[in-house]
Parts: C-alpha cells; sequence; structure tokens
C-alpha cells in the first residue's frame, strides 16, 4: 500500500521529466500502491525538479504522491542539511548512512575492506552515526536502517545490543523506521532491517513503513506485499505514510 523510497532519477542515470514520472506512477497504480513517496539522493539537488513531481501528481488523483528526501546525514553538515529542507515543502525526509568517517562502505568496490575489520567495531560505529541522525531533527525517516551488514559481515555480539542505543534514539525523536526490501538484492540476500531487528523494534513500539528502493520504475513495490504479511504476523496493526512531515497511519488489514 506504501512505497516511500522511489529514486526518480536513480543514480543520474535519467532526468527528471513527465514522462519518467508518469512512468513510476503507472507502476505504481498497476501494483495498487496508494502513496508513493519519491525520495531522491540529496548528492543530486541541483537536478531535482520537485515541482514537476506536484504537477504531474494531479494526473493521479487515486494515488497519494508525496515528495520527500533521501540525505546522507553527517556531523558536519546538520546546518547545510537544514536550510536544503527547509527550502521546498517535503512530505518527508529520509536519514540514511553510507559512509562511516569518509569511507562509503556499501559501494561494491569496498566489499573487500569488511571482511578487514573487526565486526563489532564496524556495526558499533555505524550505529553511532544512526543514533546521531536520530537525534539531530532532521528527518522522519530511519532508511535502510542496518546497510552495514549489506556484504554480509555479522557482528560477533548480538546485533540487538549493538543497535540499542540507536534504536532508543529513534523512539525517543518519533521516528518511523523502513523495511527495504532492495537487501534481498544484494549480498546479504535479505531484507533491511533482518528480523531480529525488526521483532526489537516491534517490541519497542517504534512505528514502520514501506521502501522498495527503486532506482528505476519497475522496481517500484517490490517484495512490499511479503512485508506487508510479515509485519501481520509480528502483530503490528498499521504502517505510516507521511503528509507535510506528518505521520498518517494506514490500517495493516
Amino acid at each position: 500500500m506504501l512505497d516511500l523510497h522511489v529514486h526518480l532519477l536513480g543514480h543520474m542515470d535519467r532526468l527528471a521529466t513527465r514522462e519518467n514520472i508518469r512512468e513510476y506512477l503507472e507502476q505504481a497504480r498497476n501494483r495498487k500502491i496508494e502513496q508513493i513517496g519519491f525520495a531522491d539522493h540529496d548528492q543530486y539537488w541541483d537536478q531535482l525538479n520537485l515541482p514537476l513531481i506536484r504537477e504531474v501528481a494531479l494526473e493521479y488523483p487515486e494515488i497519494q504522491v508525496r515528495v520527500g528526501l533521501e540525505v546522507e546525514y553527517n556531523v558536519g553538515r546538520k546546518q547545510s542539511i537544514g536550510e536544503m529542507i527547509k527550502s521546498f515543502e517535503f512530505d518527508y525526509i529520509i536519514g540514511s548512512v553510507h559512509e562511516i568517517g569518509g569511507w562509503g562502505f556499501d559501494y561494491p568496490s569496498e566489499e573487500e575492506t569488511h571482511y578487514q575489520q573487526d565486526s563489532d567495531e564496524l556495526y558499533s560505529r555505524y550505529f553511532s552515526l544512526v543514533e546521531k541522525a536520530a537525534c539531530s531533527g532532521l528527518f522522519s525517516i530511519i532508511g535502510h536502517y542496518d546497510l552495514i551488514k549489506i556484504f554480509k559481515v555479522r557482528p560477533k555480539t548480538d546485533v540487538r545490543i549493538l543497535a540499542s542505543r540507536s534504536l532508543e534514539a529513534i523512539k525517543d525523536n518519533g521516528l518511523v523506521v523502513e523495511i527495504n526490501t532492495n537487501g534481498r538484492y544484494k549480498p546479504v540476500q535479505e531484507f533491511y532491517p533482518e528480523i531480529k531487528l525488526i521483532e526489537e523494534m516491534n517490541k519497542r513500539g517504534i512505528p514502520f513503513t514501506l521502501g522498495s528502493d527503486a532506482h528505476e520504475a519497475g522496481v517500484v513495490g517490490r517484495d512490499l506485499g511479503e512485508v506487508c504479511q510479515l509485519l501481520k504476523s509480528l502483530g503490528v496493526k498499521e504502517l505510516q505514510g507521511f503528509k507535510n512531515k506528518q505521520q498518517v497511519p494506514f490500517k495493516l488489514f
């Protein structure tokens, strides 16, 4: 019913045109998605055409089209991020961590580096940044929460212990965590976050939303029905959509 992590520009392999926006929205309509959110990477800020998304959305009144942004959290960028997200009436902002101390850890070329590090330290450094992102006051959603597992490196310590402070920060600051299905198509071959963390989040009362992390129209909505079934089996009653930075609940039937 929801897909709030969709990249119109991909990795700058297409432009923000009416035709491309329509392609995404046609896929959303075919998959019976009630609310879709375009959330391109902030690194492509100068190539975005956010008002055009609002315009084309008028052609699809049966779909709630939302405009967001996926922002790379960096401690030193807090002021510039704040200025950027105030410059447009976004419906939500996804906070993500793809770098640790300037190291872009999720690039395929960096896989070997993961194996050369202490896994507990690696996870601790990553979740410390997620904690800071959650406390920054900048974000609505935490994106692909355990992205650090992308190359199948697992910590020696229970991941729930290493993640505990970041989960506490997410809960205390009223943020939503997305279940991101794109991890299934990475080396780790499982959703972000893993089931143990989803269960822990649910125990703590942290709300969820859904995201395919689609970088092309054909991926919109991928595997999200399966996620809904998983969450229902855990007793989750609703998911969170967004409008004007406010959470809007969607019942899970």
